[in-house]
């Protein structure tokens, strides 16, 4: 967000050989009521300033694994991660050259439902991956409602090179709409992954990963 820089005050005038005059209709509540229009003004024209990126971007929240992650609207948290080489469903095996990096996550909403949308994964040189499309939505926690106060659980997928996590983080969000919201929060959670980490993980990825429902 663009900081605007609060004008200078200009230099008090001299106070040799004036005095102050008395002000016509002086009324406290006159003044208080001009004061707070004044001071709307003030924020309209700071609003006035942002460009259409500042005013669209999102609050982000940041946490690590395993932390509940308040957004205000939705909490979440990232509960653990493996990594295979195929994902099994109850219709297709659908396989990779990469990796399959599968995230259970926690959510659960503050005042209203909501769903979550599909993340995204944050690489440490700033590449953005969107959860991949080979695995239907209805088996992701997106498809799942996010209720106040009841925790739901639930996986995300992604099928990405391998050698993008070491330092990666996932992005949660609310699902996007046709028009912009302003300041809309999101919740970034870092994998926890060092470069050492990452090898272990993606040198013995499960063959499968299984999400038929038993």
């Amino acid at each position: 967000m663009t900081t605007t820089a609060e004008p200078r005050a200009a230099a008090a005038p001299s106070r040799r050989g004036r005095r102050a005059a008395p002000r016509p209709g002086g009324s406290p509540l006159l003044n208080i009521a001009i004061g707070l229009l004044l001071a709307g003004g003030a924020v309209g024209l700071q609003t006035l300033h942002l460009t259409a990126d500042e005013t669209g971007a999102p609050v982000t929240y940041v946490g690590d694994k395993g932390e509940d992650v308040d957004a205000r609207r939705f909490t979440v948290r990232l509960d653990s991660f493996v990594a295979a080489k195929a994902i099994q469903s109850s219709t297709k095996t659908v396989e990779t050259d990469h990796v399959f990096l599968i995230v259970t996550a926690s959510a659960k909403s503050s005042l209203k439902p909501y769903h979550l949308g599909q993340p995204m994964l944050l690489t440490s040189d700033g590449k953005k991956f969107a959860a991949t499309d080979r695995v239907d939505r209805g088996a992701t926690l997106a498809n799942t409602w996010m209720q106040p106060d009841i925790w739901v659980s639930g996986r995300f997928f992604f099928d990405v090179p391998a050698s993008v996590l070491a330092g990666a983080r996932v992005v949660f969000g609310l699902p996007p709409e046709v028009l912009v919201e302003p300041f809309r929060p999101e919740v970034e959670i870092d994998l926890g992954l060092d470069e050492e980490a990452a090898r272990k993980l993606t040198a013995s990825p499960q063959p499968v990963y299984s999400i038929v429902k038993k």
